[in-house]
Order: structure tokens, then C-alpha cells, then sequence
């Protein structure tokens, strides 16, 4: 029923929700020494895949994959500072609004078009971001703010993994971001260190850098089987995890209008998934 650019997306969908339950367990941990960790896990397990597979770790196009791993490190530490100050849901839709970044700047950067009735879903799901979030005193302007920039940076990095579609390996992508990301959070770690707390901590970090890889690697491979505009909404449905983890973990609860914004980003997902399939049948 799926095409495999749409299955791959519903993974990385999945296992980016529990690397945010992850991150909220350790609010005392530093977002950027947070993100150092998870950049080692990801440096080795990418290095070690990649010789396993005999594929060259440095790539063909250089100057897109730094800048794929700079602009993912920046969102990547934006994001955890929102996840570890305001509430889970609400710090995820935020983020929710990267598809829409990715969508706007596809148009600049790959060129890819996006028919006008797409735009009115976009809108859509955007709609049901803002009723979502609503007007939670728990957010302020500068963590707004944090997590809008963390969602730009998102989608400028979606954007550049498109044009190394066809001349990367997913894991060489992947580990450009560690490669970028280490030198930058290890120098801040190391004067602004912060002790985990027991072993169970050490573990949560661990997990995080596990979890990450892995909906890195089916994020990858969703964008370089799709257009963005087919798959970036797809993240969408995070809110569900994040609805429900917050509830389950964290004991957030939401109202009603929380739960008809819900509803209104699904109903602007499917109704975009369902519009590009029809589209592509057509041809």
C-alpha cells in the first residue's frame, strides 16, 4: 500500500519519538554534551557499517555534506534544548514545523515543484501545529523561538541529503554528521562537563545514540526514494508518540482542542500522501 520511501519514513518517525523520551530522562545533561554522545555512538557504528560494506567514509561531494552535517548538528542541539525545557508535545510541534521548511526550500534548492492544492494540506497541518501548541504559558517566546530556528536548520539539512540522492551511500551522509558535530560539542563539553548520573543515565545516552542512528539511516533513505514533498509531512505523525509519551512519562495532559489538532495535522498528512499518490499513478 506504501511505497518504501513511506515506510522508511514511518520508522524513522518511530524511533526519533523514543530518542525524545530519551533526551527528556536526562534534563540535567547539557543539551550539547547530550548530542556529543549521540555523535560518537553514530561515528562508530557509521565507520564500522561503512568499512564492513567497503564503501569510501569521505564521499564524493564534500562541500554538500559538511554543510548537511552543519546544518543538522545546529538543528540537532537546538531541538534537545526544547525537549528538556518545555513539555514533550509541544517541544515536537514545534519541530513539526521542519517539513515545511523542507517543502519551501526544496523549491529554492533541488527545484522540485509542489502543485498548489499541496500547499493548502501544508497549511493544513500547519493549522493543526498551532492548535496543538496553543496557548501553553509553559513555552516562552525565546524557546519558541529556539524551536522554530532548530525547524529551519531541519529543513535546510533534508534539503541538502536530497541533492546527494544519488551520489552518497546513506551511511556516508549519515556520518558526515558526527564528523561535523564532534569537534564542535567536544570542545563545549570539555569546559562545561556535566557527570551523568549512575549508570542508568550512561545507558539512556547510549540509547539515544542507538535510536538516533537508526532513524537517521530510514530518514536517509526516505528522502533519497522520495520527493520531499511526499514524505517530509509524514513526521507529522510524531505527535501521536509525542502525545502519548508525554502523557505515559512525563504525566503532561492536553485538552480538547489539543485532540482536534491532532486530528487536523493527520487529516493534512493522509490528504497529502493520498494527493501525491494519485498524482503518481497518473503517470
Amino acid at each position: 500500500m506504501f511505497s518504501k520511501g513511506v515506510k522508511y519514513m514511518l520508522l524513522a518517525t518511530f524511533f526519533f519519538a523514543l530518542m525524545n523520551v530519551f533526551v527528556k530522562m536526562v534534563p540535567n545533561i547539557p543539551a550539547v554534551e547530550i548530542v556529543f554522545f549521540r555523535s560518537i555512538v553514530s561515528f562508530v557504528l557509521s565507520y564500522i557499517f561503512l568499512a564492513h560494506q567497503k564503501v569510501s567514509v569521505w564521499g564524493k561531494n564534500k562541500k554538500i555534506l559538511l554543510s548537511r552535517g552543519l546544518s543538522g548538528a545546529v538543528a540537532l542541539i537546538l531541538y534537545f534544548t526544547t525537549l528538556q525545557v518545555i513539555p514533550l508535545a509541544s517541544a515536537v510541534t514545534i519541530q513539526f514545523l521542519s517539513p515545511i521548511f523542507t517543502s519551501i526550500l526544496g523549491v529554492f534548492i533541488v527545484k522540485e515543484k509542489v502543485k498548489p492544492l499541496q500547499w493548502l494540506f501544508f497549511l493544513l497541518a500547519f493549522a493543526g501545529v498551532v492548535m496543538v501548541q496553543g496557548f501553553d504559558p509553559r513555552i516562552t517566546t525565546f524557546y519558541l523561538v529556539i524551536g522554530v530556528v532548530s525547524a529551519f536548520f531541519s529543513g535546510l539539512a533534508y534539503n541538502f541529503i536530497r541533492k546527494l540522492n544519488h551520489t552518497e551511500h546513506p551511511l556516508v551522509i549519515v556520518f558526515y554528521f558526527p564528523l561535523v558535530t564532534l569537534p564542535i560539542t567536544g570542545i563545549y563539553s570539555a569546559f562545561n562537563w556535566v557527570h551523568p548520573e549512575g549508570w542508568w543515565q550512561w545507558c539512556l545516552l547510549l540509547l539515544i545514540g542507538i535510536f538516533t542512528q537508526i532513524a537517521q539511516y530510514f530518514m536517509t533513505k526516505a528522502y533519497q526514494s522520495e520527493e520531499l514533498s511526499k514524505v517530509a509531512s509524514l513526521k507529522y505523525l510524531g505527535i501521536i508518540y509525542a502525545l502519548g509519551f508525554g502523557w505515559v512519562f512525563f504525566d503532561e495532559t492536553f485538552n480538547f482542542m489539543t485532540y482536534i489538532g491532532m486530528t487536523v495535522v493527520l487529516l493534512g498528512v493522509v490528504l497529502n500522501i493520498w494527493y501525491k499518490h494519485q498524482l503518481s499513478s497518473k503517470k
